[in-house]
C-alpha cells in the first residue's frame, strides 16, 4: 500500500517515538498527602458546558472559566446561572484575570490570547521563531504586564496529549512575552509543560512538569537569576495547573500515578503498543480529585482529596475568601469547597 493509501492514525503512529525514563519510586497516598475526604462535600456549580479546566477571579472576584466548546463563562459572586462573556474560537485552558475587567487566556488550539472586556479576542503569539504551539496551557501575569506562559508540547494537540506524556520528547516550554511583545524561552525540554505561577515577590516563577510528577522553578532576580532547580519532585499524581494565593501555591492533581503505566516508562515498546490500542482500550484516567497546598519552600502544607470521584479530573485550583474553586478537563461544574481557616486569602 503506497503513502497515499496510509490511514491518519498509522502515520501519527510512525511520528510516535517513545523515549526510556526510571521515574521514582511511588510513595503513594502518605505522609503530606494522606488520604482524606476533604473535596467530597464540594458543592457543584453548573457551567452549562463541559470541561471547565481553569478558573479564574474577575476584578469584582467573580469566578470565570473557560469551556471545551470556547466560551467564556462568568458566574455570579455565590453561585447560579453563569453567562457568556466571550468565546476564543478555540479550546481555553488557562484563564488569568488582569487589570481593567480583561483576560489572558491560553487557548490549546489558538495560543495565548487576550480577552477584552467586552469579549474582543487578540492573539498575542501563537509561534516562535516559525516553532508552531500545539498546546498553549497556563499562565501567570506579572505586575508590569509580563506573561510567563506554557506551551505543553510543540508536536501533539490536545486531542492527542497523553502521546506527548507517553512518548516523553521533552517539546514542552514556558516562555516569557513582555509588554512590548518580546518573547523569550525560559525553559526548555519539559514532558508536558503546564501549569505556571509567579511567587509572592516575582523573583521567581514555577511550572509543573505533569509527565515527571514534578515542578520546576526558575528565578528571575538576584544572584540566582536565569538558574532553574526543582520545587517539589515525586509528586503522587500528574500535576496540572499552579495559582497562588498570598503565601501559598496551589496545584490541582489531574490524576494519580499509575503503577502499570510508571513500569512502561523504562520500556519504549511497550508504549508503542499501548498507543496503538484504540481509543476504546486507552487506559483511562481515575476518578480521584485531588489538589495540594505548597509554601514558597516547596513544602506541602495542605491536601484536599475527593476519593468517591464526585469532584474529579482536577485540573485547577484558584483560592478566594473562604472558597476554592477547582476546575476539571471533563466535568460539567466548576466544584466549591471551604477554604481551610488556617490559608484564608
Amino acid at each position: 500500500m503506497g503513502p497515499d493509501r496510509i490511514a491518519p492514525c498509522q502515520y501519527q503512529l510512525m511520528d510516535f517515538d517513545p523515549q526510556p525514563w526510571h521515574p521514582p519510586t511511588d510513595l503513594g497516598l502518605s505522609g503530606a498527602y494522606t488520604e482524606n475526604e476533604r473535596l467530597t462535600g464540594a458543592a457543584l456549580w453548573d457551567t452549562g458546558g463541559t470541561g471547565p479546566e481553569d478558573v479564574a477571579l474577575d476584578d469584582e472576584r467573580r469566578p470565570v472559566t473557560g469551556l471545551e466548546d470556547g466560551r467564556i463563562m462568568r458566574f455570579p459572586l455565590e453561585g447560579g446561572t453563569p453567562e457568556t462573556i466571550g468565546v476564543t474560537g478555540g479550546r481555553p485552558l488557562g484563564i488569568e484575570s488582569i487589570p481593567g475587567g480583561g483576560f489572558v487566556i491560553c487557548d490549546a488550539d489558538r495560543g495565548l490570547l487576550h480577552m477584552d472586556p467586552d469579549g474582543t479576542v487578540e492573539v498575542l503569539a501563537d509561534h516562535f521563531r516559525g516553532n508552531e504551539f500545539r498546546l498553549t496551557n497556563n499562565a501567570s501575569v506579572a505586575a508590569d504586564g509580563t506573561i510567563y506562559f506554557s506551551v505543553s508540547s510543540h508536536k501533539w494537540p490536545l486531542s492527542e496529549f497523553t502521546k506527548d506524556i507517553l512518548e516523553r520528547n521533552g517539546t514542552g516550554r514556558l516562555y516569557r512575552r513582555t509588554p512590548d511583545g518580546e518573547l523569550t524561552v525560559l525553559l526548555e525540554g519539559l514532558v508536558f509543560a503546564n501549569g505556571v505561577a509567579l511567587s509572592r515577590d516575582e523573583d521567581f516563577v514555577l511550572v509543573a512538569e505533569t509527565g515527571s510528577y514534578r515542578i520546576h522553578r526558575v528565578w528571575l532576580t538576584s544572584e540566582k537569576a536565569g538558574t532553574t532547580d526543582v520545587f517539589v519532585e515525586n509528586l503522587p499524581g500528574f500535576p496540572d495547573n499552579l495559582s497562588r494565593s498570598h503565601d501559598v501555591f496551589w496545584c490541582a492533581i489531574i490524576r494519580l500515578r499509575d503503577k502499570a503505566l510508571d513500569m512502561t516508562l523504562p520500556r519504549p515498546w511497550s508504549r508503542k503498543v499501548i498507543a496503538a490500542l484504540p481509543q476504546a482500550l486507552q487506559p483511562k484516567p481515575g476518578r480521584h480529585g485531588m489538589v495540594i497546598g505548597l509554601d514558597h519552600e516547596g513544602r506541602v502544607v495542605t491536601n484536599l482529596q475527593d476519593p468517591t470521584g464526585r469532584v474529579a479530573v482536577t485540573t485547577a485550583v484558584r483560592a478566594d475568601g473562604y472558597r476554592l474553586y477547582v476546575g476539571s478537563l471533563t466535568e460539567p461544574h466548576i466544584a466549591v469547597a471551604q477554604l481551610p481557616t488556617s490559608f484564608d486569602s
